[in-house]
């Protein structure tokens, strides 16, 4: 009966997990956000009831009420002021919005009430209450648990029962089709933040029954956690799934307090639940607005020796002439740049937003701090091996991502980075006991950088570092490793078809990232004395990462340095400290600066997402044209194209039998087909065919019921379709797909880079120059792409958009190209252009085309073999000639007009 006891003693911890997981599903179901602020709204609710009952002297009935109409009218001004004229950004930034928000909401808390501990009355009941022999529970947990089974019964009707609840379901599934029937999808995001709200402050309201009338900003900000988990086994979709889970969680948290003699594991029990969810399930939670997601715009990673030559010379006037009370503030700013820099290579470069690098930060500075102290390592080694431990720590994190994406890798990285501080940064047992970490005169390379004798000596090793990082960052950007992760963050599915293991690809960008934060990690902890992990490292200076490298450019390699002056405890608080003033409140200011910070992370997003490092670049880049141009106001000539002369493997490409069912529906059924080296043969049939499910089928984005394809002779019906794409099939789309945050011409190289771990660990020390392949060359003059290589796809017109995406296509020299309505969109010269081009790749290369197009008069004049489908059936197979002559064909697609169509006679070429 002692586990039923404590699964008891957790019922209201659970049921406050419920009412907060309710909150957040409503929001979710009403505006697609996953409000990470949800605390901080529960927070906020709380502190209200305790303001108005301790010195207001109000009753617990009015304030709990007070508290869920302000909390509700909170919620709904973060609708209308921060998500509302957001609702266009990509999924990440909104995300990134609600830290602000939290970062807002905490500060302001702090301001007013400090992280003390306060004690409030009970605002319930806590008799016991005996349900049977040796079973005993405290009232307020009986009482917590049928609140929040109202509230959930409350919110199935409203769903189920109103015309406002079928709306919201109408727009969680079909938000443009709910708008189409007269729903504005403000106003139920409006009133879904309103609803939210109320719940958040209800939940915060009876906080205090759950911990003895305890209650604190740091005690309370954990509960986003355990709210996240809830929301999650529900799926943000079932309100009875939420309750269930809520309450359960909080049982398995209190058994597990007993039960388990190892700090923090109860703690980090809601996270177990986020990553079993999550990467069991599989799939990510639908988001909205996806075609209009834009990331934040990335830099060239472009190097320029001035600035790289100033910036080291810039250092020395700092280490001689600056005040001793700088180089705390220097550092600490710079190890946050650091850590920033991981960031950018993971959100900004990769599009994986992580809310754990500062936890990756810690990792490496307490290998680092563990050996050095307990091992006697020196500094330098130490420093190597806390870089290695947290590059494979970043392995085990990235595992998750390749399971998930987006805004739901921010929940596990987000659950990650508190476990680690609740089981590992705050267990003395790891962290060296009583005395910690201790660092005893550390020196590099034979310098003294003792952090207290010799902090000057100190600040020049941490910018030198950030200097290393800042160049080996910037060439990950201009390599073939910078362009493929910038590929995957764009189009992941486009990724695969040039090539790119998505997987890999990941698992590397969280290697490097983690190997740059555990870099800052170390400096950073190494900078004190002592070591103490708890206080350096917690959960939320994870958030001040990201939100500084937000504000100042998180694509760009200045963006994290230019936040940095915004780090707690960094140079910012120089410029704020008042402290030699005489006035009364002197010093006060510096209390500010995270409140402007998160203010200023808003404002940031609202009016452009890119940052102030965008901003900066683009004036001078504004201006550094206006000075080149000259007298007729052009620019400078596009550079030539360095071309690459490789054979093309002549490959056969063999479909047997391919069935494709989606339920009941067949879409292929028995399609065989054969493309050998240098031959065009193209695929006709009406829309609904079954052409493009052939494509899908054969390059590995659709696993077929039966049948095989063959490549030269091996069986790749089971490969993935990256692994196909690199040996020698390739495809294009009729969406087209680009990587818009690449120009022209790294959309071109992105399909033809070297994926070696080689070329990944030259790229860091030194990319070299990327050559574009002959059928590339001959791509870009047949399209006329070549004065728009350094443009980016999304400047383009749509038809050279298109001619772009068959120059992609082209680029590995693949040897069978299947191209998906290549034609779709362009201009009689231009598809006459590209009519030329598949000529010449299968005539000069001997590339093996399969060409799906409704325009018939180009695929009869440029193909050797026609293939007719009609409902997934073959129903004509055979030269241009026969297929334009036969009576099947006319009456399935060419239209029975009783007139032969005529074929164009193909272009001589050189074959």
């Amino acid at each position: 009966m002692e586990a039923v006891n404590y699964a008891l003693l957790g019922l209201g911890t659970g049921a406050i997990y419920a009412l907060l997981g309710l909150g957040l599903v409503v929001i979710y179901r009403g505006s697609g956000v996953i409000n990470f602020a949800h605390g901080g709204l529960a927070m906020a609710g709380a502190y209200i009831t305790m303001d108005l009952q301790l010195n207001q002297h109000q009753t617990v009935g009015v304030s709990i009420a007070a508290a869920v109409v302000g909390t509700a009218v909170l919620g709904l001004l973060v609708q209308l002021l921060v998500m509302r004229p957001l609702r266009s950004a990509s999924p990440i930034a909104r995300v990134i919005a609600t830290l602000g928000v939290l970062t807002v909401i905490s500060e302001i808390l702090l301001l007013r009430y400090g992280s003390t501990q306060f004690i409030v009355p009970l605002p319930l009941p806590s008799e016991p209450v005996e349900l049977g022999a040796d079973v005993v529970v405290a009232q307020q947990n009986l009482t917590l648990g049928g609140i929040a089974l109202v509230a959930t019964v409350a919110l199935v009707l409203l769903m189920a029962r109103t015309r406002v609840g079928y709306a919201v379901t109408a727009a969680a599934e079909q938000p443009r089709a709910a708008a189409a029937l007269g729903w504005s999808p403000q106003l139920l995001s409006a009133l879904t933040w309103l609803t939210g709200g109320a719940l958040a402050g209800v939940a915060g309201a009876l906080f205090p029954a759950t911990s003895t009338g305890f209650m604190s900003v740091p005690q309370m900000s954990v509960l986003i956690i355990g709210a996240l988990a809830t929301a999650l086994l529900a799926e943000f979709r079932s309100y009875p799934v939420v309750l269930l889970g809520g309450l359960a969680l909080g049982a398995v948290q209190a058994v597990a307090t007993n039960y388990v003699n190892q700090t923090g594991i109860a703690d980090a029990i809601p996270f177990l639940v986020i990553i079993v969810v999550l990467v069991v399930r599989g799939r990510g939670l639908p988001v909205r607005g996806t075609s209009l997601d834009r990331l934040p715009r990335v830099g060239t990673g472009r190097i320029l020796p001035v600035a790289v030559v100033a910036a080291l010379l810039a250092v020395l006037p700092v280490r001689w002439w600056a005040p001793d009370d700088w180089f705390g503030p220097l550092i600490i700013s710079l190890c946050f740049a650091i850590v920033g820099l991981s960031a950018v290579v993971l959100t900004g470069y990769a599009g994986q937003l992580s809310i754990a690098q500062f936890g990756l930060a810690g990792v490496g500075a307490f290998a680092a701090g563990r050996f050095a102290d307990a091992r006697d390592w020196p500094f330098e080694l130490a420093l190597a091996a806390g870089v290695v431990t947290a590059m494979v720590v970043g392995l085990l994190f990235g595992l998750p991502a390749l399971r998930t994406r987006g805004v739901n890798l921010a929940v596990v990285t987000f659950g990650l980075g508190f476990a680690l501080h609740q089981v590992v940064f705050s267990n003395s047992d790891y962290t060296g006991g009583e005395f910690q970490t201790r660092i005893d005169s550390p020196t590099f390379l034979g310098l003294d950088v003792d952090p207290v004798r010799h902090q000057d000596n100190y600040f020049v090793l941490v910018a030198a570092a950030f200097v290393l990082a800042a160049i080996a960052v910037a060439n990950l950007r201009r390599g073939s490793v910078g362009r493929r992760l910038l590929a995957v963050r764009t189009n992941e599915r486009a990724a695969a078809a040039v090539g790119v293991s998505v997987f890999r690809t990941k698992l590397l960008a969280f290697v490097l990232s983690a190997g740059v934060a555990g870099l800052g990690g170390v400096l950073f902890g190494f900078s004190y004395p002592t070591i103490q992990y708890q206080q350096l490292f917690q959960a939320n200076s994870s958030i001040s990462v990201l939100v500084v490298s937000v504000i100042g450019g998180i694509g760009y390699i200045a963006g994290p340095l230019l936040g940095s002056v915004l780090a707690p405890g960094g140079v910012g608080e120089l410029f704020f400290d008042t402290s030699s003033a005489s006035s009364a409140d002197s010093g006060s200011w510096v209390r500010y600066l995270p409140l402007i910070t998160g203010v200023l992370l808003i404002a940031t997003l609202i009016a452009s997402q890119h940052g102030m490092a965008d901003r900066i670049i683009a004036a001078g880049r504004g201006l550094a044209g206006r000075l080149r141009r000259g007298p007729s106001g052009e620019g400078l000539p596009i550079p030539a194209v360095e071309v690459r002369k490789d054979p093309v493997p002549a490959k056969v490409l063999e479909v047997r039998g391919i069935v494709q069912r989606f339920g009941a529906f067949t879409a292929l059924d028995g399609v065989d087909l054969t493309v050998g080296p240098g031959e065009v043969v193209g695929l006709l049939g009406p829309n609904g065919a079954g052409k493009t499910t052939l494509i899908d089928a054969v390059t590995g984005y659709a696993r077929p019921a039966a049948g095989t394809v063959v490549l030269d002779g091996e069986d790749v019906t089971g490969w993935a379709p990256h692994r196909r794409a690199r040996a020698g099939l390739t495809r294009s789309f009729q969406s087209l797909e680009l990587f818009d945050d690449l120009t022209v011409r790294e959309n071109l190289l992105a399909a033809s880079d070297d994926a070696g771990a080689a070329s990944s660990a030259r790229d860091l020390l030194w990319p070299r120059r990327a050559a574009l392949s002959d059928t590339v060359v001959a791509a870009v003059d047949e399209l006329e792409l070549t004065d728009v290589l350094d443009l980016r796809p999304d400047e383009l017109s749509y038809g050279r958009r298109r001619l772009v995406a068959i120059a992609r296509a082209v680029a590995s020299r693949p040897s069978v190209l299947l191209l998906d309505e290549p034609a779709a969109g362009l201009d009689e010269h231009e598809s006459a252009e590209l009519g030329r081009l598949i000529r010449r790749l299968a005539d000069q290369w001997g590339i093996g085309v399969l060409l799906i197009e409704h325009d018939v008069p180009m695929v009869l004049a440029h193909s050797d073999r026609v293939l007719v489908l009609d409902f997934g059936r073959t129903i004509a197979d055979g030269t241009p000639q026969e297929i334009a002559a036969d009576e099947g064909v006319r009456r399935a697609y060419l239209g029975d007009s009783g007139e032969e169509e005529p074929v164009a006679p193909r272009p001589v070429e050189a074959r």
